[in-house]
């Protein structure tokens, strides 16, 4: 079939909206047809060409939500009409990392993933016999995708399309970095460093774990607001003396549990010194720029702060992320404020320019 699809040429130009062949779906995949996608800082790290493990030409877009419109050969957890998100990190239940509570990095595609293939070693998006890869498995800055079954997360068809989108990536890896990761307890102290969707997310799931105090630091005034909305307690500005005034309100000790959610590695030197001595946990949830590396003064381990990475928060996107949305739907996590400006596909170049300008939370492209 032809669809029309936003297509990476070249690293560091503007993405082109153009019509590709998209292929049927094979043995244990699924065709969507997507009606809402976030577009996420991940796509942009990639487009730039910053990312060192980058690949041209492909569709971008990891962050959708849309309907199974077809089934391919052996898939039996999904059926046309069923609601979906689409998982960037899938869960195929059935390798040594699926089976294990202690982490969500499913094994079973992730080497041709990595690679711009679907499972076989091969793509499903096509130009004039041209190959065009699959971007982190997803590809839905476009009409429709094809996607295995294991990287797909059945939803609730209450949720609002421009809703669960969210929950493909930015969202849950906020949330289940404090639910998931960190397992945050009730009653203890949290400081969330970066108040974008990660932040955001981190908050609510540090509220929804039962946090008495949140303190949220931000450079912008606007998204500090934002994290009062999700149940910040404090709002710092962020810079020099952001460690110095947490320890004020903490005692002198530090918060029992901070995060990092902006990719900076000097706010997540920040976020380890602002850990508690005795059992403080920096959890690092941002995205590093490529060759940088993060420096920690030792005496802080040994006096009892640990660090821990979170992927996608930790979360098992199959089993976990409907649970998210049902919380969602639930009334528990208010996402209004976090779709910034709704665009359509032709417009996705300026949701990138908007994200530059740290112009909302998320720009979210319609597609139906």
């Amino acid at each position: 079939m032809r669809m029309r699809a936003a297509v990476l040429e070249e690293f560091g130009e503007p993405l082109a909206v153009q019509e590709v062949e998209l292929a049927e779906p094979r043995a244990g995949e699924v065709l969507v047809r997507l009606h809402a996608c976030g577009v996420c800082h991940t796509d942009l790290y990639t487009a730039s060409g910053a990312d060192p493990s980058g690949y041209v030409p492909t569709v971008l877009g990891h962050e959708g939500a849309g309907v199974v419109e077809a089934v391919g050969p052996d898939v039996g957890s999904l059926a046309p009409g069923d609601h979906v998100v689409t998982l960037f990190s899938p869960q195929c239940r059935e390798c040594v990392h699926c089976l294990d509570e202690r982490t969500n990095l499913c094994l079973a595609i992730r080497e041709e993933q990595n690679k711009g293939h679907l499972p076989d070693g091969t793509t499903r998006i096509s130009r004039d016999g041209e190959e065009i890869r699959s971007f982190m498995g997803c590809s839905t800055f476009a009409e429709y995708t094809v996607m295995p079954e294991i990287a797909l997360a059945k939803v609730s068809p209450e949720a609002p399309f421009e809703h669960a989108c969210l929950f493909a990536c930015g969202l849950s890896t906020g949330l289940g970095a404090a639910i998931n990761t960190a397992a945050v307890q009730p009653g203890s102290s949290c400081a969330v460093f970066g108040a974008g969707m990660v932040g955001l997310g981190a908050v609510a799931g540090c509220r929804l774990r039962g946090a008495e105090r949140i303190v949220c630091v931000d450079l912008s005034p606007q998204r500090l607001e934002l994290a009062r909305g999700q149940g910040a307690t404090d709002l710092l500005e962020g810079g020099e003396g952001a460690v110095e005034r947490i320890l004020e309100m903490t005692g002198g000790f530090g918060a029992d549990y901070t995060f990092e959610a902006t990719g900076n590695v000097a706010v997540m030197r920040q976020a380890v010194e602002a850990a508690r001595m005795g059992w403080g946990l920096c959890t690092v949830a941002g995205v590093a720029g490529r060759g940088e590396t993060l420096d920690v003064v030792p005496r802080l381990l040994i006096t009892g702060r640990r660090i821990a990475g979170s992927s996608f928060g930790g979360v098992k996107g199959r089993d976990q992320v409907p649970v998210l949305v049902d919380r969602y739907l639930a009334g528990e996590i208010d996402l209004d404020p976090f779709v910034s400006h709704r665009i359509g596909l032709d417009e996705v170049n300026r949701g990138f320019e908007l994200m530059e300008a740290q112009d909302g939370i998320r720009s979210v492209i319609e597609l139906s």
